[in-house]
């Protein structure tokens, strides 16, 4: 068992969840299941395979985990972001076991290469097949960005190395839920998009090779300076028959054919729109805090930002009814 302690975000995972602790029960020495007051048996199940359960009122993913960093009871080396639907393969399972005890110190992170399997089906085409992502990193060499979408987890010293075991992201739901799920994250994008723009909000820093994946780097600086300034009606068009031609999405057959068209144009398509609807409603507003209660208002979001670690310790809120610690296991 790895001196390793794993978070898992929930709510309403009862479908996913089972699997997700199977798989790294053996591996991890502490699994937190930080949920979001799931009204399924997502909790039973945590508690019935041995995990320390934590509920907090949802905002966004960055806040939660964030929250999950500060509340739950670590006390392992090292620690894992695992989501729900995504599943630790045994090769993957044997190399942490392995090599997480050996890494040098200056070894702060470690890169997982995750695949996607869409209807029971693996994508390996359109630029989809594997993301190098950083999700293993030192108790405290690291924090998560705050962001609304498309968060990562960035080092603050130290450098990365990558583990080539099995890693997925295999999710169970259906298409109803997919594309549910991906219309808020679609209003999320469009928030951190305008931000980019108007600066309403603080920013994160900017993503480097150092502090996270050069894939994720790259991914992230080719859609905020290019991706991001082109209009929306010629960029999702041009980048669909990007991953489904050049990149020869069509090779993964019906399944991949419905999740291009749904996560590479429709999603795209969505987020551009959203940002044009949201721009519109902005328009007339030039203070950035008068941008923020206006977008605010109109999607429902919190959009209060994610307080400094400084901020952190010199003001700690109490727990209201909305926000607890309750652990169990």
């Amino acid at each position: 068992m790895a001196d390793l302690a794993v978070i898992i975000l929930t709510y309403n995972e009862s479908i996913h969840l089972e699997r997700a602790i199977r798989h790294i029960k053996h591996l991890a020495k502490e699994i937190f299941v930080v949920d979001s007051f799931s009204t399924d048996s997502t909790i039973e199940i945590a508690k019935s395979h041995g995990a320390i359960v934590l509920q907090n009122r949802f905002i966004n993913q960055a806040k939660q985990f964030q929250w999950a960093m500060e509340n739950a009871p670590i006390t392992s080396s090292w620690i894992m972001r695992l989501d729900a639907d995504e599943i630790i393969e045994s090769d993957l399972s044997d190399e942490i076991s392995s090599k997480l005890p050996t890494l040098p110190s200056d070894v702060t992170g470690v890169n997982l290469r995750r695949k996607l399997v869409f209807m029971d089906r693996t994508i390996n085409y359109g630029g989809r097949g594997i993301l190098v992502l950083m999700r293993i990193w030192r108790r405290g060499c690291a924090e998560i960005e705050d962001r609304w979408m498309d968060e990562h987890i960035v080092l603050r010293e130290g450098r990365t190395v990558t583990f080539v075991g099995g890693f997925s992201d295999h999710n169970l739901n259906n298409l109803s839920s997919f594309t549910d799920k991906h219309n808020k994250y679609a209003t999320r994008e469009a928030i951190d998009v305008l931000n980019q723009r108007l600066r309403f909000m603080p920013r994160p820093g900017s993503m480097s090779v150092k502090r996270n994946s050069l894939q994720a780097a790259a991914k992230r600086y080719i859609k905020e300076e290019i991706y991001n300034g082109i209009p929306f009606q010629i960029s999702s068009v041009a980048y669909f028959l990007y991953r489904y031609i050049i990149k020869l999405g069509f090779l993964d057959g019906k399944e991949g054919l419905i999740y291009h068209v749904l996560q590479g144009f429709w999603y795209r398509f969505l987020v551009g729109a959203k940002i044009y609807e949201l721009q519109r409603s902005i328009s007339h507003l030039a203070r950035p805090e008068d941008i923020r209660a206006e977008l605010q208002r109109v999607t429902g979001l919190n959009l209060s930002p994610m307080p400094t670690p400084e901020e952190q310790l010199s003001s700690k809120p109490a727990p209201d009814e909305k926000s607890t610690v309750s652990i169990s296991g």
